[in-house]
């Protein structure tokens, strides 16, 4: 079978999602729609600038990357026009309520919502979970990730990428800090409570740009993201891993380092061994919208459960609402 996928957006992003669904030779791109039509057009697909028109179509998926206000409304047409799955990217929708709202709907008809969540994906992550699961440290105690991106200084900052950021008021959380949500729930379980500190260092910024988010999972485990968009990392490609990363147990720790490899240290060693070579792909996060599909596209198929479902990522988006009341009354909120 030959999934005929509709893309919606034509922006940034959306040419990763384009470049992953090429590759596949199972997947067919049958149309890009965009507002802006010679955007749209720019892609080589046949170009809509409206979404009726786009899913008149008939596609078997439809692929939804535009900024979170237009979410909800682009998942409906989906669903009135019957669409068998719909992909949405994150941040999905603009509040817990209307995704929870989405979710519900899509559920009723019996239409599959995927939200493109793909940092869980990406490879270092994807083997760091297996190393875990050997118990190659022993009893983890803590994780620790460091985001330093190195993109969000000057009046300047997300202009040539991603302008919408710049006014975004909830931001760091909303748009970043989510993928560290999710990647430490599949590392180590749903959490139990969030405490968080979050602040707003660039002015052009209308939300926050940098933070801290504690995290208590099952069986004792600390997981800690500190962020800040305005500090760097070493790497070639500050945008594979966007940070580096620490994860601490019993019998040693495993980093991860900025070109994508993991390393092992003993408990009471000071030499580190090799768990995973550096990554060598030259795109976005260790090709991590390509294993993003293409893990849907199996699961289609019936190969393996989907992992990113939109009725799951409502926990992700529940987490994220508990970090914003923590930060905002300076306590810790249990889950």
């Amino acid at each position: 079978m030959t999934f005929k996928v509709a893309c919606l957006g034509a922006g940034y992003f959306s040419a990763l999602q384009r470049e992953s669904w090429a590759r596949m030779d199972d997947v067919s791109i049958v149309g890009v729609g965009d507002l802006d039509l010679a955007k749209a057009e720019a892609t080589g697909y046949p170009a809509f600038d409206n979404v009726t028109d786009l899913l008149a179509l008939s596609p078997d998926i439809f692929d939804i990357a535009v900024p979170p206000a237009g979410h909800a409304a682009a998942v409906r047409a989906g669903l009135a026009a019957s669409v068998p799955t719909i992909i949405c990217q994150k941040p999905f929708c603009t509040s817990l309520e209307e995704a929870e709202a989405v979710v519900a709907e899509a559920k009723g008809a019996g239409i599959t919502l995927v939200v493109h969540e793909n940092f869980r994906f990406q490879p270092w992550y994807r083997h760091l979970k297996a190393a875990l699961d050997e118990g190659v440290i022993g009893e983890v105690l803590q994780m620790t990730f460091r985001l330093r991106p190195g993109d969000g200084q000057g009046p300047e900052a997300y202009l040539d990428r991603q302008p919408y950021f710049q006014s975004m008021p909830k931001f760091l959380v909303r748009e970043t800090a989510v993928h560290w949500i999710d990647t430490f729930r599949y590392l180590f379980g749903d959490p139990s409570a969030v405490w968080a500190d979050l602040r707003q260092i660039n002015p052009v910024i209308a939300g926050e740009d940098a933070g801290v988010i504690a995290s208590e999972h099952p069986g004792g485990v600390r997981c800690l993201f500190d962020g800040n968009r305005h500090l760097d990392h070493a790497s070639d490609n500050p945008r594979r891993t966007m940070g580096e990363a620490l994860v601490e147990g019993t019998k040693g720790t495993i980093r991860l380092h900025g070109d994508g490899s993991l390393t092992l240290r003993g408990f009471g060693q000071i030499e580190e061994t090799e768990l995973l070579a550096a990554d060598r792909y030259d795109g976005f996060g260790g090709d991590c919208v390509h294993n993003t599909q293409s893990h849907v596209i199996a699961a289609l198929k019936g190969e393996g459960a989907l992992e990113n479902a939109a009725e799951d990522y409502l926990t992700v988006l529940r987490i994220e609402d508990a970090v914003y009341r923590s930060a905002k009354e300076g306590r810790r909120v249990a889950l």
